[in-house]
């Protein structure tokens, strides 16, 4: 009897050794000099950081250092990627702009927008935060967009959203003023809502992958990590003020500072 008990409690013990979720844990601050960052994004030539104050577009290397800058952008918010091309929303007039080494150029559009806040690229598909419209713009293909929400505080409303990230088959979108994120399929259809719960107050900058979804909580000078049903799996508040953006790079976790100018950096460690 005894050695089965045994037996039993060392197989609960071993299943939990090998099922230990990764939390994250703080590694450094890189100071950014007169950099307030807003949006940020990976390209092969490094991190990209979208500097509204300053109307414009920097690359920075590991240590922060200013590589490159693209100028004259009116007020950029939060950008995206894909390839070497960085996609930029720019709220001060209206227009999405794609920056390569060769050319900037606006991307045709038919439909208005009025401030887009946040852009998010995944294969050909495109959303666009349509800020004071209250709205996603979602296209499957770059060319043909769909509209999806309206002003409101209920499921499927919008009120102010900022950022917005496509995944494989869903639509993610961090409802900045209704202190939530709320999930969309691709041809418009409310999911569920995550985070509410939390009393957010800003839900600023999104990051989603496979097993969480990241949210900046700008006004409580925090960043939460949640599942994907809306548990709760950590607070990250060690170096946070005024959080507008997160991205994950190589297992690292990059949470732009937009108050002091800095990023946090974190790595995934075991429980």
């Amino acid at each position: 009897m005894r050695t089965s008990l045994l037996f039993s409690l060392l197989l609960i013990v071993g299943s939990c050794t090998t099922k230990k979720e990764r939390s994250w844990q703080w590694i450094q601050s890189i100071p950014l000099d007169e950099i307030n960052p807003i949006g940020l994004t990976f390209t092969d030539e490094g991190l990209w950081l979208s500097d509204g104050d300053r109307n414009r577009l920097v690359l920075v290397d590991e240590e922060g250092q200013l590589l490159r800058t693209v100028d004259s952008l009116e007020r950029p918010m939060h950008i995206a990627s894909s390839g070497n091309t960085v996609y930029v929303p720019l709220y001060g007039n209206d227009l999405i702009a794609k920056i390569s080494k060769k050319a900037i150029r606006a991307l045709p559009l038919k439909d208005s927008l009025d401030a887009p806040a946040g852009v998010s690229v995944y294969g050909e598909e495109m959303a666009i935060a349509d800020f004071y419209n209250h709205r996603i713009l979602y296209s499957a293909d770059g060319e043909t967009y769909i509209p999806i929400g309206e002003e409101g505080k209920s499921e499927g409303q919008f009120y102010y959203p900022t950022d917005v990230q496509i995944t494989e088959d869903r639509i993610w979108v961090a409802d900045a003023y209704n202190n939530r994120i709320q999930v969309f399929t691709k041809d418009g259809r409310f999911v569920k809502a995550l985070g509410a719960d939390q009393k957010m107050n800003a839900a600023t900058g999104i990051y989603v992958d496979a097993r969480e979804v990241i949210v900046t909580d700008f006004e409580n000078d925090r960043v939460l990590v949640l599942d994907h049903a809306g548990g709760l799996k950590q607070i990250l508040a060690e170096g946070v003020e005024k959080p507008t953006d997160v991205v994950v790079h190589q297992e690292k976790l990059y949470i732009a500072n937009y108050r002091n100018g800095s990023l946090q950096v974190l790595e995934r460690q075991p429980d």
